[in-house]
């Protein structure tokens, strides 16, 4: 098969010509898309959380070194999904890091307790993410350690909205809004990566997890027929697949899967144990494996029929 003529897209964040209020340069680009010339199916991959840039700046004002932050990264996602571009699929990836900034939460989730200011009305202060202390801007990562040794002024946290998250979600809506008008529906596949066990913070704390936990928000972000061709073609390449426990679906698969306007989303995670060292966040000899396994997850999902899927 011909390989589709991938570009990258141009729907990137206009260049910062100032530091943050911290004195960090923005990571340019801060995400790439790659866009097929013509899209061959009304499929989108977002990898929102496999970013590895960490600016100097930050790594030096943490408490923490850069092998304990990137326990946050979903390492490699992007590279599983890679296959994607044989398939003429769309894939947006973040190059941010999460523990910098999480796009997929609201835009102002925020722990008053990180800053030393007073943080304005329209902060979401009471989310469960925020209690956990992952909010848009992380107060730990995903094993509970916290992360800044001094406190945020609340202009950090607004340029790095303004500078990462607004941009991110502005080139994501666009890809939806494109693949609906061509395609009459679209489906948006958020690929994640999970610990292979429970983590302290976790309701399944010490236990094994699944190999994949696809997340549709308990049914409201995406059609069950697409969630069953997703588990069906999972379970025959041999995984074992839950539902929505421990993850029904983060920020991005509430906000954008609308099935009632023809747009669904689908959460996908990963068991990190499948094709990495968890420890020392390398690859291990499975990934090309999965990732073949995934682009056959992919295709499939490319050629399920339209009907209900649409408006």
């Amino acid at each position: 098969m011909r390989r589709p003529e991938f570009v990258l897209s141009d729907r990137r964040p206009e260049t910062s010509p100032s530091v943050s209020p911290l004195g960090t340069p923005p990571i340019e680009p801060a995400f790439e898309i790659l866009v097929p010339a013509t899209p061959a199916a009304p499929l989108i991959l977002a990898s929102p959380h496999s970013g590895r840039v960490y600016p100097e700046t930050f790594v030096g004002g943490a408490r923490l070194d850069r092998l304990a932050l990137r326990r946050s990264e979903d390492a490699f996602v992007d590279e599983l999904y890679d296959g994607a571009r044989d398939l003429g699929i769309p894939l947006l990836k973040a190059h941010f890091p999460r523990a910098y900034l999480d796009p997929n939460r609201e835009p102002w989730e925020l722990d008053p307790e990180m800053f030393d200011d007073p943080l304005p009305g329209h902060v979401n202060t009471d989310s469960p993410r925020v209690a956990a202390g992952l909010g848009t801007l992380a107060r730990v990562v995903t094993d509970g350690q916290n992360i800044y040794r001094d406190k945020l002024p609340f202009a950090e946290a607004e340029w790095r909205v303004r500078t990462y998250y607004e941009p991110y979600h502005a080139a994501l809506r666009g890809l939806i809004d494109e693949t609906r008008d061509r395609f009459g529906f679209c489906l948006l596949v958020d690929c994640h990566s999970m610990p292979s066990v429970g983590g302290p913070m976790d309701a399944d704390r010490g236990r094994r997890r699944a190999d994949f936990v696809l997340g549709d928000c308990h049914g409201s972000a995406c059609a069950l027929r697409v969630v069953r061709a997703a588990e069906e073609s999972l379970i025959r390449l041999g995984y074992r697949v839950g539902r929505n426990i421990p993850y029904s679906g983060g920020y991005t698969t509430r906000h954008y899967g609308v099935p009632r306007s023809g747009a669904h989303a689908l959460q996908v995670e990963v068991n990190r144990d499948l094709y990495m060292d968890e420890k020392t966040i390398t690859r291990s000899a499975n990934l090309p494996r999965l990732r073949d396994h995934l682009t056959k997850l992919i295709r499939h999902l490319c050629e399920l029929e339209p009907e209900g899927l649409r408006p």
